[in-house]
């Protein structure tokens, strides 16, 4: 009889460890009476960020976070001059993900942290963000898709360097 070696399969060359919420809190400050004095669907400003770090000087683990402000607005509420309306609701989320890179370039590392881990965070962020602001009684916020290499580039372009990673 003659041995076969068998092969240990190579490691994925990125692995979700595990995603989790980092940070969540939702603001009604204008609650109970915004409920009865609002008319309209608010309008809803989002403001979205990306960030990566290192979990550990040497190895290749990192933690990727989804940074989302959702702020809503009443469009028909009266503006004092300079001073903006109070915000019907304020909801803010930071949705993380630890991700392990297995044996990739050097030049690769950067879009896998900002582009493709955080296409696998948004889902879940997204309807995290719904159903807060829907269980807080208003219509749910309902992100749309996010283009995550634009964002990347655009930051890249806007620093005029690789967004450190470190």
């Amino acid at each position: 009889m003659s041995e076969t070696t068998q092969a240990t399969p190579a490691a994925p060359p990125l692995v979700v460890n595990i995603q989790y919420v980092k940070d969540l809190s939702f603001e009604v400050p204008g609650a109970p009476q915004i409920f009865t004095t609002l008319r309209a669907q608010p309008q809803v400003a989002i403001n979205l960020d990306v960030q990566a770090r290192r979990v550990q000087d040497g190895q290749p683990v990192f933690e990727v976070s989804l940074v989302i402000k959702a702020e809503a607005s009443d469009p028909n509420a009266p503006t004092n001059g300079s001073t903006p309306a109070a915000p019907v609701f304020v909801a803010e989320l930071t949705y993380a993900g630890v991700f392990t890179l297995n044996g990739l370039p050097d030049n690769a590392v950067e879009p896998v942290l900002l582009v493709e881990c955080p296409r696998i965070l948004f889902p879940f962020a997204r309807n995290i963000l719904s159903d807060v602001t829907r269980d807080g009684g208003f219509p749910p916020v309902l992100l749309q898709p996010i283009d995550f290499v634009a964002l990347w580039q655009s930051r890249r372009t806007t620093t005029g360097q690789p967004i450190a990673t470190a």
